[in-house]
């Protein structure tokens, strides 16, 4: 099973849990961990670490979703998942939106923590869309 780490700048990881739990109800695989002005770089590693612990019990892999690379959570995360003494196993993703978080549910039962990340970026990029008008009539059948 993989558990999930929403990690980012400000409140948008427990915002987006809360979405989330609006359309899926509780999500027991996801962890919110944000980094707050009052905390600090510090603080926040603090943070990320607890979570961290809580979200490797009994679990095979913890998938990181941060939502910028190169920002203080994505390089907590990639401190934790490039260290051979992190357990189990940690991946990291950058670009976390509310799709992706959707989507996570259907990647925790995987046990690879490396395979998991790659599918749910293959099953994110195609909600990445731009909007366009529908220029044809469309059938009720989908």
């Amino acid at each position: 099973m993989i558990n999930v780490i929403v990690a980012t700048h400000g409140p948008l990881a427990e915002a987006l849990v809360a979405s989330g739990r609006m359309v899926y109800g509780e999500l027991p695989h996801v962890y919110p961990v944000t980094l707050r002005e009052d905390a600090g770089i510090e603080g926040f590693k603090e943070a990320f670490a607890q979570t961290l612990a809580d979200a490797g019990k009994n679990a095979d892999g913890v998938l990181v979703l941060c939502d910028m690379q190169s920002g203080t959570p994505w390089n907590v995360a990639c401190h934790h998942a490039f260290s051979p003494q992190t357990r189990p196993p940690v991946a990291v993703v950058a670009g976390v939106n509310f799709p992706m978080l959707l989507q996570s549910e259907e990647i925790c039962h995987l046990t690879d923590v490396h395979a998991a990340a790659v599918e749910l970026l293959a099953l994110t990029v195609p909600t990445l869309i731009k909007a366009a008008p529908v220029l044809s009539v469309q059938s009720d059948d989908f």
